[in-house]
C-alpha cells in the first residue's frame, strides 16, 4: 500500500511538472520572418505582411500590452488575420485591446481578416457584433471576397476565401473582381489549397492546427481535420503545385492551455513583387 501511495504521488508530481512546462510553453512566441519570390518577382518592390493567427483569446498567453512590445518596431505593408479570434460572445470586448494594438502599427494598406471555425461558433447576432468589432478597428473582413491594392505600380489582388472546414468557402466568388497581378489569398483552414488548381495564387496564408498543439510526436489527433495533417503539413512553409502557402502555428490555444512539440507565432512575411 505505501509503495502504491509513493508511485502515484511520483506521478502526481511529474505529471504536474509536465503541465507547468507545457503552460509555459504557451509563452514561449516564435518570431518568425519568412522571405519570398514569386514569379512576378522584379526584386525591385516588396510587400511586408504581419500574420496573426488562432488568437483564441479564451486560451491565450500573451497579453495585448506584451504583443504591443513585441510589435512596437514592426511597420508592415498590410495585417493579416486568419481566423479564430474567439468562441464565446464574452471574448469579443477582450478583442478589442488587441485590436488596437494593430491599428496603432498603421500598416500602409490596411488590415485583413478572415473568419474561422471557431468564430462561426458564434449566433448570428454575435457573429455580427464580432465583425463589428474588427471593423470598428480598421479591418476588412473578407467573407468570400477580395480587393485589390497597388504598391509601385504593381497590383496585388488580397483574396479572403471564408472558412473551408465548415463548408462556407466560395473560391468562384472570391476570384470574381480580381485583377491581373499577384494573388494573396487569406483564409483559415489551409486544406482549401486542395480545392484549388483552377484558382491560382502566388501565396496563400492560412491557420487552423496550432502547428499540432501538442505533438507526441506527430499530431496524430489532427488526422481528422482533412488531407493536409494526414500529410504531415501542419505548420510553416508547404508547396501545392508549385505554389507556397504557409501555415501559422497562431497565438492561442484551444481545449488546455498548453503546447507540446509546438510553440506561438507572430509571422512576418516579405514577399518581393
Amino acid at each position: 500500500m505505501i509503495y502504491i501511495i509513493s508511485l502515484l504521488i511520483l506521478l502526481f508530481i511529474l505529471l504536474s511538472i509536465f503541465l507547468y512546462k507545457a503552460n509555459q510553453n504557451t509563452k514561449d512566441i516564435k518570431l518568425n520572418k519568412i522571405q519570398l519570390s514569386t514569379k512576378h518577382s522584379s526584386n525591385h518592390s516588396y510587400l511586408s505582411i504581419l500574420h496573426l493567427s488562432d488568437l483564441h483569446l479564451e486560451n491565450i498567453s500573451i497579453t495585448a500590452n506584451e504583443l504591443a512590445e513585441k510589435l512596437q518596431y514592426e511597420k508592415p505593408d498590410i495585417i493579416a488575420l486568419t481566423g479564430d479570434f474567439l468562441d464565446r460572445k464574452r471574448s469579443i470586448p477582450k478583442l478589442e485591446a488587441y485590436l488596437k494594438v494593430l491599428q496603432q502599427i498603421k500598416p500602409k494598406h490596411g488590415i485583413y481578416a478572415v473568419l474561422g471555425n471557431h468564430d462561426y461558433v458564434l449566433n448570428q447576432y454575435n457573429l455580427q457584433k464580432l465583425i463589428q468589432c474588427l471593423t470598428r478597428y480598421g479591418c476588412h473582413v473578407m467573407q468570400n471576397s477580395s480587393l485589390t491594392i497597388e504598391i509601385n505600380k504593381q497590383l496585388i489582388n488580397i483574396i479572403g476565401v471564408d472558412d473551408y472546414s465548415t463548408n462556407r468557402s466560395d473560391l468562384k466568388k472570391s476570384y470574381q473582381s480580381i485583377q491581373e497581378g499577384i494573388n494573396l489569398v487569406l483564409t483559415h483552414d489551409p486544406n482549401l489549397v486542395l480545392e484549388m488548381d483552377n484558382y491560382p495564387f502566388d501565396y496563400l496564408l492560412a491557420g487552423h492546427f496550432h502547428g499540432g498543439q501538442i505533438r507526441y510526436p506527430k499530431a496524430y489527433h489532427l488526422a481528422k481535420m482533412g488531407k493536409l495533417p494526414r500529410l504531415n503539413m501542419i505548420k510553416g512553409m508547404q508547396m501545392h503545385n508549385d505554389s507556397p502557402f504557409y501555415i501559422s502555428e497562431g497565438l492561442g490555444q484551444t481545449g488546455i492551455n498548453i503546447r507540446v512539440g509546438s510553440r506561438p507565432e507572430i509571422t512576418f512575411h516579405e514577399i518581393a513583387i
